[in-house]
């Protein structure tokens, strides 16, 4: 999988960062979603400069039994398509606290 951004912080707090592919540059933050009241909701919501562009759920990896994020993209300069991405551990890091958005294509 190919890491399309960087982003630092917690489950519990959130994370901020960058999201980049080859054509957008954006600052991006995955913020708590604090009024969620049912399971089928977003555990985060995704904005770049105050627009919402995606959505995050808190899962279960089956085969390690470990805690990660997965991201769901949707703005117009995806097309008419959502973009789907992973928070996974950033190569060459040390920072426990510093994640790679891991591109996983559906398709």
């Amino acid at each position: 999988m190919a890491a399309i951004g960087i982003v630092t912080g917690t489950i519990e707090t959130g994370f901020n960062g960058q999201l980049r592919t080859l054509s957008i540059r954006a600052a991006i933050e995955i913020r708590c979603n604090r009024n969620k009241s049912a399971d089928v909701q977003p555990d985060y919501r995704i904005f770049s400069d105050g627009a919402e562009i995606g959505a995050g759920w808190i899962r279960c990896s089956e085969l390690s039994g470990k805690t990660y994020v997965s991201l769901s993209f949707a703005a117009p300069e995806f097309g008419p398509r959502r973009l789907y991405a992973n928070l996974g551990r950033a190569a060459g890091q040390d920072d426990d606290n510093c994640y790679a958005i891991l591109w996983n294509p559906m398709d």
